[in-house]
């Protein structure tokens, strides 16, 4: 089996690429140092499975297990983590692997003997569990079978039509299948509704202005995009310009 190391400590990727070069059924294929890394090298060398740890500065592990649900064949997960707190009731619930450091040999063994593919539930906890931590830094979009990160900060808006959702950023444009009220939940601070069918970064907005007919759009920095706002939200948004 094909193993990735992911911890932004070296002494503690070591250890366990020390660990695992004793067992002859497992291979480290690569390290990284955080969740950004973790998954273009995932892409790269496809694992059967990932030793992931939980707190990583920037992208942590956690972020990271959401984004690898957007694969098609996904690498087992199983979690280190220092930390005996908050998240690990939760991830016994729902019967995700996780080791606690310092990670033992025989545990280890165990572990990667009952690895297993994430469902859809457990991701969804996943994702639960994060949304009561941090906001996330990235948006994951698959593009041609593969992950594509667009950092949070450089997202303008979200849009919905029919099934799909268009995330508008510096670089461009991607589809994602997220539900705006999904995307809603995991940025309470950095987007806000203006529409059923629309999120505006927040940092993003430049003025409220009213066109001719009377209606309200909301005009972008550094863009010539203006978002209506609808009646529902307009009072919502008024607020928010106030302040």
């Amino acid at each position: 089996m094909k193993i990735l190391i992911v911890d932004d400590e070296l002494p503690a990727r070591s250890r366990l690429r020390s660990m695992l070069s004793s067992m002859t059924a497992y291979e480290v294929v690569a390290e990284a140092g955080n969740g950004y890394e973790a998954l273009q090298a995932i892409q790269k060398y496809e694992p059967d499975v990932v030793l992931l740890d939980i707190r990583m500065p920037g992208m942590d592990g956690l972020e990271t297990a959401e984004h690898l649900g957007k694969l098609e064949t996904r690498p087992a997960i199983i979690f280190t983590t220092a930390y005996n707190d908050y998240a690990l009731p939760a991830f016994k619930t729902h019967a995700v692997d996780y080791l606690l450091k310092p990670v033992r040999k025989e545990h280890l063994q165990q572990a990667l003997e009952a690895t297993r593919q994430l469902n859809r539930a457990q991701l969804q906890a996943l994702g639960d569990i994060k949304n009561t931590a941090s906001e996330p830094s990235h948006i994951s979009a698959r593009f041609k079978g593969e992950i594509r990160l667009i950092p949070v900060e450089e997202i303008l808006y979200f849009q919905a039509e029919h099934k799909y959702v268009t995330v508008c950023h510096h670089r461009g444009e991607d589809l994602i299948e997220e539900p705006l009220t999904r995307l809603e939940e995991k940025f309470p601070h950095s987007f806000m509704r203006i529409h059923r069918n629309a999120l505006v970064a927040v940092t993003q907005i430049a003025a409220l202005e009213k066109t001719a007919e009377g209606h309200c759009r909301i005009r972008l920095k550094h863009n010539d995009k203006t978002l209506e706002v609808s009646r529902r939200h307009l009072p919502h948004v008024r607020k928010f310009m106030k302040k």
